[in-house]
């Protein structure tokens, strides 16, 4: 949690006052001075105000009320084994809050009400109020959890629970608090971010470079998808298995959207540069050359999933790609009840959309070019998440299917590179 909090400081730190270059104490005689400069940055430029803390709640809020009332798609969730395999309704109208927002940021700017680029320009105030938020919204759901016995698969330690979460699937009413944060308030925040960036430039020089231009239609690429597939989400391990604390609140509503921003704001934040026609059109083909091998892929898996539970429903959300669906796809019976889909992307890599995931986030840095290591970081730390979240599915799996895991291994041998690893 500490590593959380400090990381989201440094990061901003390093781009707002050091050009996006890793910064550290001159000498030992330094450290005492060096913090001292960083408290002195931190309290001079990020100090959150009430306006910010009403920008911020009127956000959530308005996301809130959208995500428990819009018109959508009601999908059923896994049956959950802490409530006799009752199983919960998920209304996903993501496409039209989605659009909603991005019309109404949009009048809000055009119209000198609320100009895009006063997000950029309060970063700091900004994520510091959202990491207050969360902390207090992690400590409201745990607690909350205990006071009226939704806590479930605890274990004891206080730290250890309150980081993991007490609480399943608290709601509000009709909103499911997981799913808003996870879906609704990371990504559009993220975006929305991005877009302040680009505001920023356009307003300071007059132009939008080809990198913010980039980073603009990645975070709408990954934003939109988020979306349009909204449906597909109640049936992931984080919705149905993960219990929302302090990691998935925190990391929702702060750290997901002002951590991955960071190549956005490296962009804005220095003067317009460009990269030659070869490298910008291969960091666009990367992008997008990835982006539908993760769409797709997370499309065949999810939808697979629906069709077996009779919850499928065909969807017209912009953009519906190519090979997205499975008709009738190969797959193996498990003696556990589930089956395992040995077809589309499926067959070539068992984690084939994180490998997706990974070459997205490495196009975010590339786009910022080569002068500093901090635009990488966040595709350093992806890739040690995604080895490590693979190794705790492995070994889940391996538990759940026995025998039946290894039949699937041999089936699909290769992990996450197909014919390599």
């Amino acid at each position: 949690m500490t590593v959380s909090h400090a990381s989201m400081l440094y990061l901003w730190i390093a781009w707002r006052f050091y050009d996006g270059a890793v910064f550290y104490p001159a000498s030992l005689a330094d450290v005492g001075p060096f913090f001292g400069r960083v408290w002195e940055q931190i309290v001079t430029y990020a100090s959150p105000t009430w306006s910010t803390f009403a920008i911020y709640w009127t956000f959530l809020g308005v996301e809130g009320l959208m995500a428990a009332y819009l018109p959508g798609l009601k999908i059923r969730g896994l049956p959950i084994p802490s409530r006799n395999g009752k199983r919960l309704v998920y209304r996903c109208n993501g496409v039209t809050a989605w659009y909603l927002t991005l019309i109404a940021v949009a009048i809000l700017h055009f119209s000198g009400v609320f100009p895009l680029e006063t997000v950029y320009e309060q970063f700091g105030a900004f994520m510091i109020t959202a990491m207050f938020s969360a902390n207090i919204v992690a400590i409201v759901v745990y607690f909350g959890a205990k006071a009226t016995g939704n806590a479930e698969r605890m274990s004891g330690s206080f730290v250890y629970d309150f980081f993991m979460g007490a609480w399943l699937n608290p709601r509000i009413g009709r909103l499911d608090l997981k799913m808003w944060a996870e879906v609704r308030v990371s990504w559009l925040t993220l975006f929305l971010l991005t877009a302040s960036g680009a505001a920023h430039q356009f307003a300071t020089y007059g132009t939008v470079s080809t990198p913010m231009v980039f980073m603009v239609v990645a975070h709408f690429l990954y934003t939109n998808a988020c979306m349009k597939g909204e449906e597909c989400i109640p049936t992931t391990w984080d919705i149905f298995y993960e219990k929302w604390g302090w990691m998935l609140v925190f990391w929702n509503l702060a750290g997901v959207p002002f951590v991955y921003s960071f190549s956005s704001m490296y962009i804005a934040s220095r003067p317009p540069f460009e990269h030659s026609v070869p490298f910008t059109v291969f960091c666009f083909v990367l992008l997008f050359g990835a982006y539908y091998v993760w769409d797709t892929a997370q499309s065949q898996r999810n939808r697979f999933r629906m069709q077996l539970d009779g919850s499928y429903v065909k969807r017209k959300a912009f953009p519906q790609l190519p090979w997205g669906t499975l008709h009738n796809p190969r797959y193996l019976d498990t003696d556990a009840g589930s089956k395992l889909l040995v077809d589309g992307w499926w067959r070539y890599a068992r984690k084939i959309h994180y490998t997706a995931d990974v070459l997205m986030a490495l196009s975010w840095g590339l786009i910022c070019g080569f002068d500093h290591f901090l635009p990488y970081l966040y595709v350093t730390f992806f890739v040690v998440m995604i080895l490590h979240r693979a190794g705790r599915d492995i070994s889940r799996c391996k538990e759940k299917y026995g025998a039946d895991w290894d039949r699937y291994c041999e089936e699909v041998p290769y992990l996450l590179i197909p014919y390599v690893f």
